[in-house]
């Protein structure tokens, strides 16, 4: 009887040593394309992202009882929690929502190796490296038909200089509105989000750049 039970053991055994292989993987996998690309969230951190959801997925199963899901219910809250550390916001941008968003569908992977939908892993593992694999492209194609940036641009006081660079904006087809707008007792400045074709930004800058009458600028 004991060798029976220790034969069912080992069965179970060797198939969740499978799940964790093929969790480790799918982190494995999606970390190497992150790592190229240096971001936050690398090879490591994906990989034991993926293996922990894995393993807390299998015990969860195995000692939650009636409830199941007990353990791996948490695991959702406990991933929130670490992509969130992963956003940062920087002067005038955030940084880090596809970095956390990669960390949450790493996570979402190894829950389904752990909880044996395999077939559904690796489908999300090959969607998830179209996406950030193979859209880059597409990304960057509608970043330069309609890209937004801020300028902050202060010209001396008395000038007609602000309605020349509206005028600029116009000339440009480049979309705009004052997010702030100061003045003190010798000059004005005027902080605009700006959106439009790459190139016309390009344009546009270099002309504001050789303009000797704007005193200073921030892109």
């Amino acid at each position: 009887m004991e060798s029976y039970i220790e034969k069912i053991y080992a069965a179970f055994a060797y198939e969740d040593l499978f799940l964790i292989f093929l969790a480790t993987v799918a982190g494995l996998v999606i970390g190497a394309e992150r790592e190229y690309h240096n971001k936050a969230a690398g090879l490591r951190t994906l990989m034991l992202v993926s293996v922990s959801s894995c393993i807390f997925t299998i015990l969860s199963i195995k000692i939650g009882g009636e409830n199941p899901d007990r353990i791996a219910a948490n695991i959702v809250t406990g991933i929130g929690f670490l992509g969130a550390g992963a956003i940062f916001k920087d002067e005038n941008k955030i940084s880090g929502i596809t970095t956390a968003c990669t960390i949450w569908i790493t996570s979402a992977l190894g829950m389904c190796f752990g909880s044996g939908h395999i077939f559904l892993g690796l489908l999300g593992g090959a969607i998830v490296m179209f996406v950030l694999w193979n859209l880059t492209a597409f990304e960057r194609w509608i970043d330069r038909r309609n890209k937004s940036y801020e300028y902050k641009i202060t010209v001396p006081l008395p000038t007609q200089k602000m309605a020349e660079v509206e005028s600029l904006f116009d000339r440009f087809k480049l979309k705009h509105f004052i997010l702030l707008r100061s003045r003190n007792t010798d000059s004005l400045t005027i902080h605009w989000r700006v959106s439009g074709r790459e190139a016309a930004h390009r344009e546009l800058i270099d002309l504001l750049y050789a303009d000797s009458g704007i005193s200073q600028i921030e892109i």
